[in-house]
């Protein structure tokens, strides 16, 4: 195995054991071949460089993204950080409060909208 065939593998591992699940990237219909490119290098990066890292502990380091990506805006993203928050143990209650927080320094219509994407998660267990 080459060491960058190696280093995906382990940030696949690592998506893994945060997701509780396999983490799939397969193509969308009309998606041409190099978008693999994209999500191996954004896999590589997130899960395999970041996530890893020793500084912050897995629940506070997820807490840290669901709040990135709702202050962002990003929905898909967010979903992904969202369940991965919850399995880490984060809590429905502290997401809200997340939320909260979010809306005096985001604005209360991002903090909003975003949290119609938490609701969906709540949903999902």
């Amino acid at each position: 195995m080459t060491d960058q065939a190696e280093s995906y593998q382990q940030a696949l591992d690592t998506a893994e054991r945060l997701l509780g699940a396999p983490l799939t990237l397969p193509l969308a219909p009309g998606e041409p071949e190099v978008g693999q490119d994209f999500r191996r290098l954004a896999t590589m990066q997130t899960f395999g460089e970041s996530w890893p890292r020793p500084g912050l502990d897995t629940r506070s380091r997820a807490l840290v993204s669901v709040a990135i990506a709702a202050a962002l805006g990003t929905h898909e993203p967010l979903r992904g950080q969202l369940r991965i928050a919850l399995h880490a143990g984060v809590s429905k209650e502290e997401i809200v409060e997340l939320f909260i927080h979010l809306a005096a320094y985001a604005g209360a219509a991002r903090a909003f909208d975003c949290y119609q994407v938490a609701l969906a998660v709540f949903g999902e267990s």
